[in-house]
């Protein structure tokens, strides 16, 4: 269990024991050099930083969904946070003044701990579903839910702002 913070607040029920409704499955894992959530990074800026590559291992099944992705430069991963607790609706960061409902800020602990990473894709083995990374920031061992080539005519808004930002940037750390 972990402590809340002055202003937090933790839903009734915790969603890691409702019973599932959406059927997903974990495609495969990362391997990563981050054991703990002290020593990982708190960002992909950070882990790219840190200059520590990563693979995401496909699981065997899910091996010809990789057909093609090598065209990608980048890809888009989400990940399921595990460690991250679920309760937390409402969260006061370290650094802010205020607290902030938990779909306001990038951080893992939230009902469903989906992680949002953006990675420079280094190479592709579909025959052992090896995908190596340019970076991650997530715990070594984390499951994967959904790969996509990250396309920047689309996925990026370089007019998208954050009024009165006070946060760092995202935090999908466990």
């Amino acid at each position: 269990m972990f402590e809340t913070r002055s202003g937090e607040r933790l839903l009734e029920t915790d969603p890691a024991d409702m019973p599932p409704d959406g059927h997903v499955v974990f495609i495969g894992r990362i391997a990563s050099p981050w054991q703990t959530r002290e020593t990982c990074p708190k960002n992909m800026r950070a882990a790219r930083e840190a200059g520590q590559p990563a693979i995401l291992t496909v699981d065997q099944p899910y091996r010809d969904g990789l057909l093609g992705l090598e065209r990608a430069s980048h890809v888009v991963i989400l990940s399921w946070l595990h460690h991250a607790p679920r309760r937390l609706i409402v969260q006061k960061p370290r650094h802010a003044a205020e607290p902030k409902g938990v779909f306001s800020l990038r951080s893992p602990a939230r009902p469903n701990p989906i992680g949002l990473h953006i990675a420079r894709l280094v190479a592709v083995d579909i025959d052992t579903g090896r995908i190596d990374l340019d970076a991650i920031d997530v715990l070594d061992g984390t499951p994967v839910i959904d790969i996509k080539p990250y396309f920047a005519s689309t996925d990026a808004f370089a007019e998208a702002t954050i009024a009165g930002r006070e946060e760092s940037p995202g935090r999908d750390v466990q």
